[in-house]
């Protein structure tokens, strides 16, 4: 092996999870080598879901507030996430409901998250404003499968105009925008994002709409002083974040009304996402110049500084990140820390292989580390070894490997050679895999997977149901990762990495698990957030019937899932029994 991996202080710096001063010690070391402090330091992460890299992305920018860090930005939606910088700025509200409201994707239901926002309340709390701490989120409204309308961010800016310029100062009135608004559904419509000829984006009430979000946000800009005047800074920056929301959004559903190939169609789409970001982030860095630099962290495909491509449902896409855009309009004052990750048991991923980039980074080090990337790539190239991105990954991981355009472009990379429960993790949660498998120990079950051949439609394919004996006609419980359209969504099953563990309780098992009957499912259902994790909730679609569900129950939840599984199970077994067929 060459000396320079040998010795992994020749190439970065290693440093025990559990360990803050080795850990502050390696950033401050990266800082010091960088030629110029950097104004955005962005730290992806090659999967979503994975404990260790928020735990570690949390840890870092501790440090970097120590630096003159004054911001943090997540890849979580820009609107939402005003609500929690309102919470670690003291404005009110708690930390229940910043993390429930102020995050999308589901993020708010992940400790890390948690944590991060009650240490930056607790930090900003003693100090004045000008030294205290800003979170911004920098996606769009968006996700894979849908976009919403763009009516709360349209409505919120004309009134913020309306209340503080005189009347008759609007080119356009609130009725005007309603009419042209129309329906929401028409908009949110999964549909719309498959097939361009179901979006309404290329709509003339659209382009309309488009039009106007411009002159709003054109009168938002003229009227500045007098806006601020009447209002604050805070109330014009909330409304000019929903203004650019708004048109992005409508330039999001114009793009999926365009006929192209579907790979085109899909990669167009991706960089619209991707551009919005780099909207946001040039934003955040003109509010944040004055003030300190500001850590990114979102997900490795949407940092990098070389073009991004993903292998899809049978499309090769490619687009830029907004992490390419930043590069190249700030140049060397935009660095970038790829994530890494060498095995974790939930995922599936094994060992890496030694001949992976991966690989050699487990060769290096027995623990984390922080390794400069022209370093590291200057002693792969002196090892003489050829090393390739790993295989031995399967599109549901939801997870990218190291490859080589990565190391070129990146200017360190965050390797964790693996993460265990208790150490770099908070909890270790069971896969989908693992609880279909806890479920089959129980007598006399059997497991149906959705597929093809059983006919099912392909939005539940690998779906899993479960049944006592050989009646197949009712499942006593099923778990499933694919939403239904337009019957089944409200658990937002979209998002990547989520799947919902359901059980059939009865009547009397429902009313005691969660107060009230069935029958009084339907007058609650509106107050239910379907979409929160690690919860015993009803079925949004069959709590009628009596069914709950958990979306991904975690270590700490499992022995209620235990407890609610062998209720149902117990109720299958009875019917068995009854039905003579034992």
């Amino acid at each position: 092996m060459n000396s320079a991996l040998s010795s992994p202080s020749s190439i970065g710096w290693s440093f025990d999870f559990g360990s803050g001063r080795e850990l502050t010690a390696a950033v401050s070391s990266f800082l010091d080598a960088l030629g110029s402090p950097p104004q955005l330091l962005a730290l992806g992460e090659p999967t979503h879901g994975e404990p260790a890299f928020p735990n570690l992305r949390n840890r870092i920018f501790e440090a970097l507030v120590d630096h003159g860090f004054r911001s943090i930005a997540l890849e979580s939606d820009c609107v939402a996430a005003l609500e929690v910088d309102a919470f670690v700025h003291g404005e009110g509200g708690t930390l229940d409901s910043a993390t429930a409201r102020g995050f999308s994707h589901g993020f708010g239901q992940l400790p890390a998250n948690r944590d991060l926002v009650a240490w930056m309340r607790a930090h900003n709390d003693p100090r004045p404003a000008e030294e205290r701490l800003a979170f911004y989120g920098f996606d769009a409204p968006l996700e894979m499968t849908r976009a919403p309308s763009p009516r709360p961010y349209l409505e919120h800016l004309h009134s913020y105009l309306a209340d503080h310029l005189a009347s008759g100062s609007l080119l356009h009135d609130r009725g005007e925008i309603e009419q042209l608004l129309g329906d929401d559904e028409r908009w949110s419509d999964p549909a719309a994002l498959l097939d361009a000829a179901k979006s309404v984006g290329g709509a003339s009430e659209a382009t309309a709409l488009r039009v106007i979000a411009g002159d709003m946000l054109t009168a938002l800009l003229m009227q500045a002083p007098r806006l601020v005047a009447a209002s604050s800074l805070g109330d014009w920056h909330s409304a000019e974040v929903r203004g650019r929301t708004a048109l992005g959004l409508l330039r999001y559903h114009a793009e999926a009304s365009r006929t192209a190939p579907r790979a085109e169609r899909t990669s167009r789409m991706l960089g619209i996402r991707d551009a919005l970001m780099a909207d946001n982030l040039r934003a955040i860095r003109a509010r944040e110049q004055h003030r300190g630099a500001t850590l990114v962290f979102a997900h490795n495909r949407h940092l990098q500084r070389h073009p991004s491509t993903w292998r899809f449902a049978g499309m090769d896409l490619e687009w830029f990140s907004a992490g390419a855009i930043m590069a190249t309009l700030l140049g060397e004052r935009y660095v970038y820390i790829a994530g890494s990750l060498g095995a974790r048991t939930a995922l599936g991923l094994g060992t890496p292989p030694a001949d992976t980039f991966e690989g050699a980074l487990q060769e290096a080090t027995h623990g984390h580390a922080l390794f400069d990337a022209r370093r590291l790539g200057a002693a792969l190239d002196a090892e003489g070894r050829d090393h390739h991105a790993r295989t031995d990954v399967s599109a549901d991981q939801g997870f990218f490997p190291l490859d080589a355009a990565t190391l070129w472009h990146c200017d360190a990379i965050l390797h964790v050679p693996f993460s265990a429960a208790g150490q770099d993790t908070v909890d270790e949660a069971p896969t989908a895999a693992e609880l279909a498998a806890r479920i089959l120990e129980l007598s006399d079950v059997t497991c149906v997977e959705a597929d093809e051949r059983s006919g099912a439609p392909e939005t539940s394919w690998g779906d899993r149901f479960f049944f006592v004996g050989p009646d197949r006609r009712m499942p006593f419980a099923t778990i499933v990762e694919h939403d239904t359209p337009r019957f089944d969504e409200a658990s937002r099953l979209d998002r990547p990495g989520v799947f919902r563990l359901n059980f059939e309780l009865g009547r009397d098992g429902f009313k005691s698990e969660l107060g009230y009957a069935p029958a009084e499912f339907a007058d609650r259902s509106s107050s239910i957030d379907f979409a929160r994790l690690d919860e015993v909730l009803p079925h949004p679609a069959y709590g009628t019937q009596g069914w709950a569900c958990i979306l991904n129950p975690s270590a700490r939840r499992l022995p209620d899932g235990d407890r609610l599984l062998a209720h149902a199970h117990r109720r299958a077994m009875g019917r068995h029994q009854r039905s003579g067929r034992c």
